[in-house]
């Protein structure tokens, strides 16, 4: 798939997951009793629907669509495995064999976008020019550690949103304290029958907004070392399959 490709995947995947993201704050705004609607959307501020509480909805979506991403590439990854790219009868590896096996690498659609068949063909092409496996192996494992390190940099969007949800929270909770404060500053409010109501209230909905957001937080730091340890085995899983019916069999005549 090109960059093109992938860009339009990931537009189209975080348009629905703004979608749905409004969708269940509505939702919520419909159903959910007037204490609800408080504690996870700030329903009764003055700046409705601009509030904190929902722009941490919003960036929560964001980050299960894209997590959705990783999830669906690292599946494709697995799959790799299923489409026999290197013979596994034992025999040896020779040169035109290796130029075959490469050819059919490089012919499959969208094949080079996978870690395993980039190494199948690095590795061979290593090899023809060489003669050596040692050389071989040491592409093999350097490829290895360049896809661990792309691996990570691939969840560099979800790290900020699990940085940037929890800091939505405190801002709320100190814009929270900052409006009571400014309530409880105004005498004709102090000499109301409610005055304590109202600033508890406020200062209520102020700390759940921290609260609501580390909860957040929690969910998608809990389903990114989900999602990230399957594309870690995946990637693993390729290398061991690149080392068992690839390394340990070169050198055929």
């Amino acid at each position: 798939m090109t960059n093109r490709g992938n860009l339009y995947k990931r537009l189209f995947v975080f348009t629905v997951s703004i979608i749905a993201a409004i969708v269940l704050i509505g939702i919520i705004r419909l159903t959910a009793s007037e204490s609800i609607q408080e504690i996870l959307l700030d329903a009764d501020s003055d700046f409705w629907p601009f509030t904190v509480q929902n722009i941490m909805w919003l960036a929560l979506f964001i980050g299960f669509g894209d997590l959705a991403l990783r999830w669906n590439a690292a599946s494709e990854e697995q799959g790799q495995l299923k489409r026999n790219y290197l013979p596994t009868d034992g025999r040896r590896l020779h040169m035109d064999m290796l130029g075959q096996i490469r050819d059919g690498v490089a012919g499959r659609r969208f094949g080079l976008d996978c870690f395993l068949p980039r190494m199948i063909i690095r590795t061979i092409d290593q090899y023809k020019v060489s003669g050596k496996e040692d050389q071989a192996t040491s592409v093999l494992n350097s490829s290895l550690e360049l896809y661990m390190h792309e691996i990570d940099l691939r969840y560099s969007t979800l790290r900020y949103l699990t940085w940037l949800i929890p800091s939505l929270g405190f801002i709320g909770t100190v814009m929270g304290i900052m409006f009571a404060l400014q309530y409880a500053g105004v005498p004709a409010n102090a000499e109301a029958e409610d005055f304590l109501y109202q600033v508890t209230s406020r200062l209520g909905v102020a700390f759940t907004t921290t609260l609501v957001a580390l909860v957040m937080s929690a969910v998608l730091v809990l389903l990114q070392s989900v999602v990230q340890g399957k594309e870690e085995r995946a990637l693993n899983a390729a290398g061991q399959y690149c080392l068992d019916n690839l390394i340990l069999r070169l050198g055929g005549t």
